[in-house]
């Protein structure tokens, strides 16, 4: 399908859920005419239609949140979009990160778990290492390598000799150090994630 197959409403505009590309987080709904999707392609920022201005919205103009476009994708029939971006900022005017910020929050969704887990490793990268255990383990490179050995084994020996709740437990204390591992480089989760897309086929 191209965007000559697509089916806008009565006004003009189409649904647009906007997705973080790195974490699939749902950040925001809005809408697009074929003005501002022309001008997402041309620019490879989102720009969007405001129903409440009646103008074109270059998303983050004001704020300096832009949203870089890595993928605008359509249902099946054509009347809705998905475009998956790198924001550089909250998506919400009220400064949170995506507008779906109210309501169930928890238990969190399993794919919300880990970018959750990268921004509380963040966060805590400033902190006093005496007081911060994640802090200690940035402050000592050395000391995370051998964390995420031992995690390593650990899990191999649940796996050989213990309850599958065990292998989860000793898992996630693996996926823990890797992820601060990947922090103190500067990479992320979703370093790894293009390397495995990468392999794909």
């Amino acid at each position: 399908m191209n965007d000559s197959e697509l089916t806008y409403d009565e006004n003009g505009l189409l649904p647009c859920v906007v997705q973080d590309w790195n974490t699939g987080e749902v950040l925001t709904l809005a809408y697009m005419n074929a003005d501002s999707l022309a001008l997402t392609r041309e620019t490879g920022e989102l720009h969007l239609w405001s129903r409440s201005r009646s103008e074109l919205w270059h998303k983050g103009a004001t704020s300096g949140n832009i949203q870089k476009v890595r993928a605008i994708r359509f249902d099946c029939d054509g009347d809705a979009l998905v475009a998956l971006v790198e924001p550089a900022g909250p998506a919400c005017h009220t400064g949170q990160r995506s507008c779906f910020y109210r309501g169930q929050m928890q238990p969190m969704a399993p794919y919300e778990v880990l970018p959750e887990l990268e921004r509380t490793i963040a966060d805590r990268s400033g902190a006093d290492p005496g007081a911060s255990y994640t802090a200690a383990l940035l402050a000592d490179p050395e000391m995370i390598g051998s964390k995420v050995q031992e995690e390593a084994e650990e899990v191999t020996r649940a796996a050989r000799e213990e309850s599958d709740k065990r292998v989860a437990e000793e898992s996630a204390d693996l996926v823990y150090h890797l992820a601060v591992l990947l922090r103190s480089r500067g990479l992320t989760l979703a370093a790894t994630q293009e390397v495995l897309d990468g392999r794909r086929g």
